[in-house]
């Protein structure tokens, strides 16, 4: 991969930032390769839209800013709406499928994850962003899982780790389960993924 662009996007509070931060350390410090980051947030830190920017390449980078980004992570309904038409015509969008009901362009390849149902299993909500960046490595397959797995072991507040490395194996296992070896096919054509999913929630 010679450059992709990322933007990561929820509203404040679901810690966007913080898994922008462990992608470009997985990708950067643990894979050896470069990455920039960039944060932005709305009007208020907790609760408005905020998003991160992360541009990652093998090389070094020498714009950190995103034009169209190649993959989109969303996981609120408003990060959807304000930056989904940046998505390349060929990106690949993953998505918090039950705060988010995205309608993707033909072409885009779309992946859902209940990251917030999946986390509050777990007994803690605040965790569902590193299960959404265990999806994400599933999806993407951008670095190793063991080399993002190291990534949000050095990332998260000391004493979290055990529970933050369980719900990354949570959102690794989902994309395993509904996309990978046995599950649904990745080539399936994104809205009539979405649609079967929008389906089986109701």
């Amino acid at each position: 991969m010679s450059r992709a662009e990322i933007r990561i996007t929820g509203f404040g509070g679901q810690g966007v930032v913080l898994s922008g931060h462990i992608v470009g350390h997985a990708y950067a410090v643990n894979a050896g390769h470069h990455a920039t980051m960039i944060q932005s947030f709305g009007p208020e830190a907790r609760g408005s839209a905020c998003s991160t920017m992360l541009s990652i390449s093998e090389e070094e980078v020498l714009y950190p800013y995103i034009r169209r980004p190649d993959i989109f992570v969303v996981m609120s309904s408003e990060g959807y709406e304000k930056y989904c038409d940046e998505l390349k015509d060929d990106g690949t969008l993953i998505y918090e499928k039950d705060l988010v009901e995205p309608q993707p362009k033909k072409g885009q390849k779309a992946f859902g994850v209940p990251s917030t149902r999946i986390a509050e299993s777990l007994g803690r909500t605040i965790v569902q962003n590193i299960v959404m960046v265990g999806f994400f490595t599933g999806v993407t397959g951008i670095v190793s899982r063991e080399d993002m797995r190291k990534a949000v072991e050095a990332s998260v507040p000391s004493g979290t780790e055990e529970l933050n490395l369980k719900a990354f194996d949570a959102g690794w296992d989902y994309y395993q389960t509904e996309y990978g070896e046995g599950g649904d096919s990745k080539d399936e054509e994104p809205q009539e993924k979405a649609e079967e999913e929008g389906k089986e929630d109701r």
